[in-house]
């Protein structure tokens, strides 16, 4: 099983999400947040923007449907400019339902 920790700009997120159901994915956590990358920081009417409104996207997928997964974002939420996003990718050993107290490594 894999955790996708998918950051996005806030404009494309919602797209992102529906994206993502699409693929496969059985559920979303999304988190409104702010964000500063590496690059330098815009100016909108002659101020400096400090942070940039992204979200984060949180789902867990079957190892057999990350390539999916992935491509499915990485066709929304791609435009060609610097700062688009980033996905981190972590496995998961296991998990626990607390309304079951179920363990195991399928718990989605």
């Amino acid at each position: 099983m894999k955790r996708l920790e998918i950051i996005v700009q806030s404009e494309v997120s919602r797209d992102v999400v529906r994206a993502v159901r699409r693929a496969g994915a059985s559920g979303v956590t999304l988190i409104e947040s702010l964000g500063q990358g590496g690059g330098e920081r815009p100016e909108i009417g002659g101020k400096q923007i400090e942070f940039n409104s992204t979200d984060v996207i949180i789902t867990m997928v079957n190892d057999s449907q990350l390539d999916s997964v992935v491509k499915a974002v990485m066709d929304t939420a791609h435009t060609g400019e610097k700062g688009d996003g980033k996905i981190f990718v972590t496995n998961v050993e296991e998990s626990y339902d607390i309304s079951t107290k179920e363990k195991s490594s399928e718990v989605i």
